[in-house]
């Protein structure tokens, strides 16, 4: 390292102490809660008695008249909420539902299928939050990972279950069915909704037979790498949830009015939003659905104080036209994970918002971390044990030593992310998929008999126990011998003003060693692509070996998965024969001339080896 960069990195690191020194000062008032929420986390057990059903009943007890729901023109108190929980709860205990058995839900966002999930819960059962958007075969593919008792369909779920019907799957005949509330079209499914006005509003005995090492929901991966998988939470990992992000991170409050409008079936809808309000006695506000346009209406609507994002959701916000709304709000923290470090100053400046809490996890996951110092371009630091070791993107493998123990990195430096396995962070694994499950643990990793859960993700290691998030393995790549990180790449791209959206991988090209990179590119309504000039933008922000060769010009946006995410791995598939298919290509080969459009002729020659990229 020259002394040059010895310098800088001294300099960065003096820099990012004296923001964190900033910040303890800005955050000492709360250091007692924050010890105490803290200490929950390190010695809640498995074994404890403790579910999602008990802790909304502890709120009900405390504050029965509080508002615990806003949907649309409805307000539900905590007291209210329980009651009816409870009564499909004995509903569902009437026809059997008993501890362990999993009951599928297909909802879309509504008080609803709040009720079911904790309904379920209290019986010591498993709520499938299913994707109520998945059809046909895929919809097959997920009830069948997760082998449900029976299902219930609420509004917003139709459409998937007519699905099931067309597809001849047999599912909707051999496995229970039932409606809850309003369900259009499917009046023939016996109403649960009906039966349990007629049910006790008693809590059921069950919900204290519940340790926090139970499963508590099936929650499915977003499907952007083939079909859905199934990750198992427990009521641990939903208790800790709410206990980090929502006590000490947002620090909500009872007066605290939090805004979702993400998925249910989504795990930072579920686990993020859900679990920090109940396990702080707050407000939550839910909409059936994300809609950009309508958000800050909602947001005022509401009153709320705090919102929960993800990135897409940023993007989204800060593509729109200004509006009124935007900054004469009431929202004084928010709560998310995605949001890019080149967007992080404009979203909060534009919208005028005081504190983010960047968070880091995954569903299937044992580990988080969040921002709870408020500092910038961080999803914060982790009480939890974790390493970062060297990793070698080409053999996309972790670097050992001759005794073939892996390398932790130097601050400053990106690795891989590993958390330890331990009774109190356990890996609950993914459902009924032994060999996905293992695939991700890694034994005698620093000395033997060790167990750590492997991420997947490339992170940097920022100091005081910070890291920075950077690509996910896979999706960085090796090019002109360096490794690319794709999202730094799409980020430079997402900052030409002309571009509305962009997604960066590698692909593969005969003759060269390595993939090089391609953008997939969204322009902003009614503008041409320049090549030259948009090499010239490139070429000025990125270094040689992280300029993409290859652009693709998407009309309109990405195709999404429900949850928002860009389905790159379809893009992946196409590579960047995609202009013989009439799409527009482009393809850089000679850098005073920049992108040009890839024509038979230069795919020949580039096939060939005739033209070196």
């Amino acid at each position: 390292m020259t002394k040059n960069n010895k310098n800088m990195q001294t300099n960065h690191h003096t820099h990012r102490f004296s923001e964190l020194f900033r910040a303890l000062v800005r955050f000492a008032p709360r250091i007692p809660a924050f010890l105490r929420a803290n200490r929950l986390l390190k010695t809640a057990q498995r074994s404890d008695i403790g579910s999602t059903g008990l802790f909304l009943e502890n709120a009900a007890r405390t504050c029965p008249n509080r508002i615990f729901l806003r949907f649309e023109s409805e307000q539900i108190t905590y007291k209210r909420f329980n009651q009816q929980v409870n009564q499909l709860a004995h509903t569902l205990a009437a026809i059997g539902v008993k501890k362990g058995d999993c009951v599928a839900l297909l909802f879309e966002n509504a008080p609803a299928l709040l009720i079911a999930v904790f309904a379920v819960n209290k019986l010591g059962a498993v709520a499938g939050m299913m994707n109520h958007k998945q059809r046909a075969g895929v919809l097959v593919h997920s009830l069948d990972i997760i082998q449900p008792k029976m299902m219930i369909i609420g509004e917003g779920g139709e459409s998937a279950f007519l699905s099931l019907r067309e597809h001849n799957s047999g599912l909707t005949e051999t496995m229970p069915c039932f409606r809850y509330g309003r369900v259009a079209g499917e009046t023939a499914l016996p109403d649960l909704m009906e039966r349990a006005r007629e049910a006790s509003e008693e809590n059921p005995v069950t919900t204290s037979q519940v340790t926090l090492g139970d499963t508590s929901f099936y929650v499915f991966t977003s499907g952007t790498t083939g079909l859905p998988k199934s990750a198992a939470m427990t009521h641990l990992r939903w208790m800790k949830a709410g206990v980090g992000f929502g006590r000490m991170a947002l620090g909500l409050r009872a007066n605290d009015i939090h805004y979702c409008c993400l998925p249910l079936y989504h795990n930072t809808a579920l686990s993020a939003s859900l679990s920090s309000v109940i396990m702080t006695q707050s407000s939550l506000a839910l909409a059936r659905k994300f809609s950009a346009r309508q958000f800050w209406h909602d947001i005022s609507q509401h009153t709320a104080t705090t919102f929960v994002y993800i990135g897409e959701l940023c993007r989204y916000l800060l593509n729109q036209e200004e509006q009124n709304g935007e900054t004469h709000h009431q929202i004084r923290a928010v709560l998310g994970n995605g949001l890019r470090s080149e967007i992080w100053d404009q979203f909060q400046t534009r919208f005028k918002i005081p504190e983010i809490y960047e968070l880091y996890g995954a569903s299937e996951g044992n580990i988080g971390f969040v921002n709870v110092f408020n500092l910038k371009r961080t999803v914060g630091f982790s009480p939890m044990t974790f390493a970062i070791v060297q990793y070698d993107v080409e053999q996309d493998q972790p670097v050992v030593n001759s005794k073939g123990r892996m390398q932790r990195v130097k601050k400053g430096e990106v690795g891989l992310l590993l958390a330890e396995v331990t009774n109190t962070t356990p890996f609950d694994g993914y459902t009924n998929n032994e060999a996905a499950s293992q695939a991700k643990v890694l034994k005698n990793v620093f000395r033997t008999g060790d167990c750590w859960f492997n991420t997947g993700d490339l992170v940097r290691d920022q100091g005081f126990r910070h890291i920075a998030f950077i690509d996910r393995v896979g999706d960085t790549f090796r090019w002109k011998s360096e490794n690319v990180a794709t999202t730094q790449v799409e980020a430079e791209i997402q900052s030409n003003p002309d571009v509305s959206e962009a997604v960066v991988y590698g692909v593969a090209v005969p003759h060269t060693e390595g993939r090089a990179g391609m953008a997939s590119v969204c322009l902003r309504e009614n503008l041409s692509f320049d090549g030259a000039r948009f090499y010239r933008y490139l070429r000025a922000k990125l270094p040689d070996y992280a300029v993409p060769i290859f652009v693709r010009i998407q009309e309109g946006y990405h195709e999404t998965t429900t949850t928002l995410k860009i389905k790159k791995s379809e893009l992946k598939k196409l590579g960047y024969r995609v202009w013989e298919q009439g799409e527009s290509v482009y393809v850089l080969v000679n850098s005073e001339r920049g992108y040009e459009p890839l024509n038979s002729e230069l795919l020949e020659q580039i096939e060939k080896g005739e033209i070196r990229l």
